[in-house]
Formats: structure tokens, C-alpha cells, sequence
């Protein structure tokens, strides 16, 4: 099993960047599908960001294409999300996802482990 932890979240000004950690403190990464989904105030957790488990294939929401990016690296078994250009729109919590599946993994259902999330607020 996964334990997934999340940091790097905080108050950035509109414009601006974060990079998001995701590591596990139990388990290897490098074994797994991993995606960021995020969950904004009334509205449902949606999704960011994936990645292969092998080939390092990503996929990403129309709404952060070109601006946010994931990637692994396997020797600090930690999976991050570089987040530039940041929007107030871009505010929500970030949860970092783990998935036992060949494919890229964009929706919720497909996820077998979570982390406790995250908080990236977006000032304008």
C-alpha cells in the first residue's frame, strides 16, 4: 500500500508559480500511474494532471495545458507538479493520486490511493 503526502502549497500572487511535491512514505512511486486532481470551494475534485506508469506518457486538463507539468523521479520516490502562470481560477486543494493501471489515469474512479491534499491560493 501507498501513503502519499503532499507539500509545496501555499499563496501566490497571479502570474506566479509553485512546484507541488508529492512523496511516499511507504511504497515506490516508480510502480505506479500518477495524477494530480484538485478540488476548488462548491465544486467537484477534478482532473490536473497524469502520468504513465512506464514510457512517462502525460496527460493533462485543457485547462492547465501549457502551463502546469508533472514528473517523477524515481531515486527520491516523490512526483511533482510544476505550476507557472498561475490564475485565481487555478485555486483549489491539490491532491496527488496513485494508480495500479498501464494507462494514464484521468479520472477519480481509476485512482487506488490519495493524499490528504494540499492548498493553493491564487490572489489577483
Amino acid at each position: 500500500q501507498v501513503q502519499l503526502v503532499e507539500s509545496g502549497g501555499g499563496l501566490v500572487q497571479a502570474g506566479g508559480s509553485v512546484r507541488l511535491s508529492c512523496a511516499a512514505s511507504r511504497g515506490a512511486l516508480s510502480r505506479y500511474a500518477m495524477g494530480w486532481f484538485r478540488q476548488a470551494p462548491g465544486k467537484e475534485r477534478e482532473f490536473v494532471a497524469s502520468l504513465k506508469w512506464i514510457g512517462g506518457a502525460t496527460v493533462y486538463a485543457d485547462s492547465v495545458k501549457g502551463r502546469f507539468t508533472i514528473s517523477r523521479d524515481n531515486a527520491k520516490n516523490t512526483v511533482y507538479l510544476q505550476m507557472n502562470s498561475l490564475k485565481p481560477e487555478d485555486t483549489a486543494v491539490y491532491y496527488c493520486a496513485a494508480a495500479r493501471r498501464l494507462g494514464v489515469p484521468t479520472k477519480l474512479d481509476e485512482m487506488d490511493y490519495w493524499g490528504q491534499g494540499t492548498q493553493v491560493t491564487v490572489s489577483s
